[in-house]
């Protein structure tokens, strides 16, 4: 690079360090991670270490999210991770759901209201809209969980942890166009339930799916 192009680099960027507002992008929306870590092998081979591995970076990165009045109630962390087919292949069938072969469904990790009318409306809701975009409802499977650790403010608004299976359904060109029809479903259940004025609606999230 010579001293001309330095210049018209350096004029390119703002006094934060950030490129100026340009199309529909715009540096106040910037944000720093409180603490990001990866764990990956290099030929993509799954394994139970990496998420072991991933848990142990978990909680070294203590500092992560804020905390309130209470130590044990925090803003949240989580891992994200390939969806472990032969662990879900296992539970599923003991509570008589069947996953078809991988790449062939979608799961995804949702939070519900507690009160049991409010979910039965959310995942009532779901299932339509996952039939309305063609897709197939295979069940959904209650996550255990151990709230013993936490606060009485984290408790006071714990939602109901509960996975959904998805079947692919025919038509789809391939893997992309099943992981953009399930983006669709996740965005059009956000938006339905927050429409449906529930008491506990901002306990309904879709975290993953």
């Amino acid at each position: 690079m010579n001293s001309e192009q330095a210049i018209a680099k350096g004029r390119s960027m703002t006094l934060s360090g950030l490129p100026p507002k340009q199309g529909l992008y715009d540096p106040q929306f910037e944000h720093d991670s409180c603490g990001v870590g990866f764990v990956v092998h290099m030929k993509g081979k799954p394994s139970h270490e990496i998420v072991e591995q991933g848990l142990t970076i978990l909680k070294n990165l203590e500092h992560r999210g804020a905390v309130g009045a209470e130590v044990n109630t925090g803003d949240g962390a989580g891992v994200l991770m390939q969806v472990p087919d032969a662990f879900l292949r296992r539970v599923c069938r003991e509570q008589g759901i069947s996953l078809p072969a991988p790449h062939s469904y979608g799961v995804g990790m949702v939070f519900l209201p507690a009160d049991d009318g409010e979910r039965a409306q959310c995942e009532k809701l779901i299932e339509g809209i996952v039939a309305e975009e063609g897709q197939t409802l295979l069940g959904w499977r209650a996550v255990p969980t151990d709230d013993r650790t936490l606060g009485e403010t984290a408790k006071d608004v714990e939602p109901v942890v509960r996975q959904v299976f998805i079947g692919r359904g025919a038509g789809l060109a391939d893997d992309q166009a099943f992981e953009r029809k399930l983006y669709v479903i996740r965005q059009r259940a956000a938006h339905a339930v927050t429409g449906m004025n529930l008491t506990q609606g901002d306990r309904f999230y879709v975290l993953s799916l």
